[in-house]
């Protein structure tokens, strides 16, 4: 479908323009693809991605979590607060442990979707 028509000046015709500004009407402004972004950078890590993999399974102990990643507990509590800040995660406390769980069970079903793809 050829969409540019370009006149002689190198300027789109006003059917574009229309076209356009409706597009660019109905996208979120700025403000929302940035918080959007951020969210989605939380996602852009190895660890982090390991962690909602392995919450896939079920509600698990920060303890727990420490054992399965093999890393040092300030890494870990570190990837978990982006986690958490980034709303993927759910947690309780129980004593002096946190549990935590995926705020959305089908994270990973909708990023192997999403990847699937590429």
């Amino acid at each position: 479908m050829k969409t540019c028509n370009v006149s002689g000046d190198g300027k789109p015709g006003q059917d574009q323009i229309k076209r356009l500004k409706k597009i660019i009407s109905e996208i979120p402004d700025d403000d929302v693809l940035y918080e959007k972004a951020e969210v989605i950078k939380a996602l852009g890590d190895p660890t982090r991605l390991k962690i909602i993999y392995i919450l896939t399974y079920g509600e698990l102990c920060v303890c727990e979590i420490l054992t399965a990643m093999e890393k040092p507990q300030p890494t870990v509590s570190h990837h978990l607060n982006i986690l958490k800040k980034a709303g993927f995660l759910k947690w309780r406390k129980e004593g002096v442990w946190v549990h935590y769980s995926l705020s959305n069970p089908k994270i990973t079903d909708i990023l192997d979707e999403m990847l699937e793809n590429r």
